[in-house]
């Protein structure tokens, strides 16, 4: 696997490790890009499901009108 090296606010880094649990910067910045996809994916599933649930009521044919 590929490795990026990049440089963060260390008070950034620290507040994230104590909200997190975790003993290393590594890991604290590991578990929020985790989370942040984790999140993305959620939010893509819900709303895929909101957009086939609109689909198939447009797609219903409406009753005569008049």
């Amino acid at each position: 696997m590929a490795k990026v090296s990049i440089s963060l606010d260390a008070e950034l880094v620290v507040e994230v490790m104590v909200l997190a649990g975790v003993g290393s910067p590594q890991d604290a910045v590991e578990a929020v890009v985790r989370d942040y996809i984790a999140r993305g994916h959620r939010t893509e599933s819900r709303t895929e499901l909101r957009d086939q649930n609109l689909r198939e009521v447009q797609v219903k044919p409406q009753d005569p009108q008049g």
